[in-house]
């Protein structure tokens, strides 16, 4: 409990300063379950911001699903083969061990990734509640700034116990809101 304490009093600190600039990239989220609006931690996490907006921009998630939404936990989607297996054709970085990284409370926008550190690359995932367990293990690299109720309306779906004709909810398309002047395609990545 007095790690949260402390973490989301310099959360809030972030927060009101970051309100003040007014300037994060911000992406809208279209979903059959509705529209959410996410801001992209882009101080924090620069390259996985990069990586994401211009996916964005590309068309990328246009139709993909949420295929692994677990209750009190996450919803997680990004992936072009539906099923948590596929990728942009490359990766990024971790930038959780970054010194002000930022942590997992409900609403964060993390980057998905198998055991190593450096394979994320499109999917993602929104948290629920607060996930201790997951700082420092996996990059947030922005939040939900409305829309926060249709996080309740996605349909929740265990890949590991399949229910028969349970459909998805699906990204219909995701759209750049707002970013900063400089380009968004110049990330680091490797090839998958």
């Amino acid at each position: 409990m007095e790690y949260y304490e402390s973490e989301w009093a310099r959360e809030l600190q972030l927060r009101k300063a970051e309100a003040q600039a007014d300037d994060l990239p911000r992406v809208l989220i279209r979903t059959t379950a509705g529209d959410m609006t996410v801001e992209l931690f882009e101080n924090e996490a620069p390259n996985t911001v990069k990586s994401f907006v211009s996916l964005v921009e590309k068309g990328f998630y246009t139709n993909l699903p949420f295929h692994r939404v677990l209750p009190g936990f996450m919803a997680q989607g990004g992936c072009p083969k539906g099923d948590g297996t596929g990728g942009p054709g490359y990766t990024i970085p971790e930038e959780f061990s970054k010194a002000g990284a930022r942590k997992h409370f409900r609403g964060s926008l993390a980057m998905a990734r198998s055991m190593d550190p450096n394979s994320a690359g499109s999917q993602f995932y929104i948290s629920f509640l607060p996930t201790q367990f997951l700082d420092g293990q996996y990059t947030v690299f922005g939040r939900v700034i409305d829309g926060m109720d249709v996080l309740a309306k996605i349909v929740r779906i265990d890949p590991e116990r399949p229910y028969p004709g349970l459909v998805p909810t699906k990204i219909i398309e995701m759209k750049v809101l707002r970013k900063q002047a400089h380009g968004y395609s110049d990330f680091v990545s490797k090839p998958e």
